[in-house]
């Protein structure tokens, strides 16, 4: 198996949605990424690029293992658990996986001497912060996550800014906001059992493969009364990873940076896309609002610019729907999630 040019890097969750990708973007850089994933959720079929280790984030022993074995050098972490309404109704588990399993990596990281850590964070971190419905979000911005899911992303930030004192490890914390899309070569893509994404919803509604979606309020102050979103390409996505990976930063260096375009999209604006791109509108209804859906998400995502020399290249909301389509129409691996086990909502 070619290890390629550069070091081996880590890639706990690398068999999930974003993870895949991300490894896949490594290994075009001349990486050898090393999928460290339990498939509690991810798929051993999403692992095409690299080697794979099948191990439970919690387990520090196997973690050491793997990077020893795979000569590992650095770690883009993104295993864990991400579903908001589950968060809420299971804190416990949340609280165990992804800060115990954080609490975990970094211990097998200081074992090892891996001095390089990219950590998936996320916009809930923000919560809604008190902001304006049309303002973007600076990293600066005041942290208050709405949801159990958040309050582990920012605790779990906390933990590596204060190893990153303590250790010198340096790090980079991308705080994402809507992944959307897949790889255009259909091999990887979204599957999540069960979906609670907008645009896999849409998609299925409009093919008649889901029921038809609930769009969550349209009285919100935005331009046409729904939600806004900043939707970001996973390729973008993944690409910003691995420009934090390669950054330049001194040792006991961290960065928290915001992912997204700067640009925000409403439910309604994504519902649409799907109708254009099936030639047929998608079947959709408005329900009430959500406890606790803000109006508005957007990213400042200039410290990505300025910092990493990140950009997004293919995030349009056309070409994020075009992509997404091609896979949600055929698949390769996840198939079953389609009779019938989506559930007919938004995410916002």
């Amino acid at each position: 198996m070619d290890r390629g040019s550069k070091p081996a890097v880590l890639v706990t969750g690398g068999a999930g949605y974003i993870g895949a990708h991300t490894a896949k973007a490594l290994s075009e850089r001349g990486f050898f990424p090393v999928v460290f994933d339990s498939l509690s959720s991810g798929f051993r079929e999403a692992v095409q690029w690299g080697a794979f280790v099948h191990g439970d984030i919690r387990d520090t022993r196997a973690l050491a293992e793997a990077i020893s074995d795979h000569g590992v050098k650095s770690v883009i972490h993104f295993a864990g658990l991400i579903e908001v309404g589950r968060s809420v109704a299971q804190p416990d588990i949340f609280w165990e996986i992804n800060v115990g399993g954080t609490v975990s990596l970094l211990t097998a990281m200081r074992e090892r001497g891996v001095e390089r850590l990219v950590f998936s964070s996320s916009a809930a971190v923000y919560g809604q912060g008190g902001r304006g419905p049309l303002e973007t979000i600076p990293e600066s911005a005041g942290k208050a996550p709405a949801s159990p899911y958040g309050d582990t992303k920012l605790a779990c930030e906390w933990m590596i800014e204060a190893q990153c004192r303590a250790y010198g490890l340096t790090a980079v914390a991308l705080r994402y906001f809507n992944a959307a899309g897949a790889d255009p070569s259909g091999r990887i893509g979204e599957a999540h059992e069960p979906e609670t994404h907008l645009l896999p919803l849409a998609i299925a509604a409009g093919l008649g493969e889901g029921k038809p979606l609930t769009v969550f309020g349209e009285d919100f102050d935005t331009p046409d009364g729904t939600c806004l979103r900043d939707y970001i390409h996973v390729n973008d996505l993944a690409a910003a990873h691995v420009a934090a990976l390669e950054v330049d930063l001194p040792a006991g260096a961290y960065e928290a940076v915001n992912v997204g375009t700067g640009q925000g999209h409403s439910v309604r604006e994504v519902v649409e896309a799907v109708g254009r791109a099936l030639g047929r509108p998608v079947p959709h209804s408005i329900g009430a609002r959500r406890a606790g859906d803000p109006p508005s998400l957007v990213a400042d995502a200039s410290r990505a610019r300025d910092l990493l020399g990140w950009e997004p290249v293919c995030s349009t909301l056309d070409r994020i729907v075009a992509d997404a389509l091609r896979w949600e129409a055929q698949p390769a691996y996840g198939s079953g999630r389609r009779a019938g086990g989506r559930k007919a909502e938004t995410a916002s």
